[in-house]
């Protein structure tokens, strides 16, 4: 990463660390500042504005940069991270089919653990698909479980047979 690129993940960083202190138009208003300045290619540009845009409560405009993001491409780890976050932002717009696509093939990264498919339960449950969105919320926390982890996976499985 050159030092420009790590200066503006800094300041990406920053802002989001004063999140609270923003009310929506300001957030939204830095966030899309430091992305007309950012010196990488990339989609990570769009991705930090898309999450700005999706926090603030603009689903929306979020989407179209999660779009675009995905069009100029991503790093590993902000991949698996936009499965989640526009899977979500899919789902708060009523779009369940494309929201539970998205999360069924999100990549598997250590940044973001079990919430694609905690998120992908949860969109399910609104698809009204709820004995599958069961057991996607089980088989999400079995590796966590310390016993009984065949059982659950029996009890899950059996859920939607």
């Amino acid at each position: 990463m050159t030092p420009a690129v790590e200066q503006w993940e800094a300041s990406v960083a920053d802002l989001w660390e004063r999140f609270d202190s923003f009310d929506r138009d300001d957030g939204v208003a830095a966030m899309r500042e430091l992305s007309t300045v950012c010196p990488a290619t990339d989609g990570r540009a769009a991705f930090e504005l898309a999450g700005m845009y999706d926090s603030m409560g603009f689903e929306a405009e979020a989407g179209a940069e999660y779009e675009r993001s995905l069009e100029l491409g991503l790093d590993a780890a902000r991949h698996a991270q936009l499965a989640v976050q526009y899977g979500s932002t899919l789902r708060n717009l009523g779009r369940l089919d494309e929201a539970i696509a998205i999360l069924q093939a999100a990549p598997t990264h250590e940044s973001t653990g079990s919430a694609p498919r905690v998120v992908l339960a949860l969109a399910l449950h609104s698809a009204g698909r709820k004995d599958e969105a069961l057991r996607v919320a089980i088989e999400a926390q079995i590796e966590t479980l310390t016993r009984y982890q065949r059982s659950m996976r029996n009890y899950a499985a059996a859920l939607t047979e």
